[in-house]
């Protein structure tokens, strides 16, 4: 059996794909949830104080 063939056949690392690409999902939820709750805190302490202002 040649080396190609091998590699081929070889299913090791298409586990270690799969869990890095959920854990990349995983982290972008987390940094677009946070900037969301970020921009809406922001806007909700921060507006008054800025509106009140001329």
């Amino acid at each position: 059996m040649s080396v190609f063939q091998q590699f081929l056949r070889d299913e090791t690392a298409a586990t270690a794909i799969e869990y890095a690409t959920i854990a990349s999902m995983l982290a972008i939820c987390c940094l677009l949830g946070a900037k969301a709750i970020g921009v809406n805190l922001s806007a909700r302490f921060l507006g008054p104080l800025l509106s009140g202002f001329p």
